[in-house]
């Protein structure tokens, strides 16, 4: 059976969020692939797991037999996320910018699921696994653009995703999210339609594609 992990932490509900809309096409897609195939869904929004703790960090450099039992404990929560990582064959992320970087609650996730000697390091447990991160923006950030110099997502995502725990990175960037909600951003609407459009019909291509490449 291929298992989809599945992380949701934009603060928005439903279609109201552009990360969870696209995520869901995704989903859809892979589901149509995978009917008899397992998808955790963990929304961090909803149920944000703990911000790492000295007894949580230092619980990981401290042989098992020696950690006092709130080490044991937080370290405890870490494993359970860090398993469930290494379990899904495929994740899935949606990754809305919020002031020019990720939602705290996914960095709470990755610094929890971020173990030295096992998940990273010379072989990480998760090496190879592929992610998709579903990057939304209000603004455009791209290259070129005026703000592009604070882009913190992509950037980040790739440091952590791909070069640290060695996994298999793919973006799905819709942008300009804040164009029909924002009056001064309205000749840019036409530019935002194009990228929902670009995003969805992206998601259900890559989700395609990913399963077949699964089954394979």
């Amino acid at each position: 059976m291929v298992t989809l992990l599945h992380i949701d932490s934009s603060v928005l509900p439903g279609e109201a969020s552009s990360s969870r809309a696209v995520a869901a096409a995704f989903l859809e897609a892979w589901r149509e692939q995978h009917p008899q195939g397992r998808v955790i869904h963990r929304d961090l929004a909803a149920a944000p797991v703990p911000h790492i703790t000295a007894a949580g960090w230092s619980a990981g450099q401290t042989p098992a037999a020696e950690r006092t039992p709130e080490q044991a404990a937080a370290f405890g929560e870490r494993v359970r996320l860090i398993e469930e990582l290494e379990r899904a064959d495929a994740v899935l992320i949606g990754a809305p910018m919020h002031n020019f970087s990720v939602p705290s609650t996914l960095k709470a996730w990755l610094d929890n699921v971020l173990l030295p000697g096992r998940t990273t390091g010379e072989s990480p447990s998760t090496q190879g696994t592929p992610v998709t991160v579903i990057a939304s923006r209000g603004g455009s950030y791209a290259p070129g653009t005026p703000r592009e110099g604070f882009e913190f997502v992509r950037n980040y995502l790739e440091a952590v995703l791909e070069r640290t725990l060695g996994m298999d990175l793919d973006f799905i960037v819709p942008e300009l999210t804040m164009a029909p909600r924002n009056p001064a951003m309205a000749e840019l609407i036409p530019l935002y339609e194009a990228s929902r459009r670009r995003a969805f019909e992206e998601a259900a291509r890559k989700a395609k594609e990913l399963a077949e490449r699964l089954a394979a």
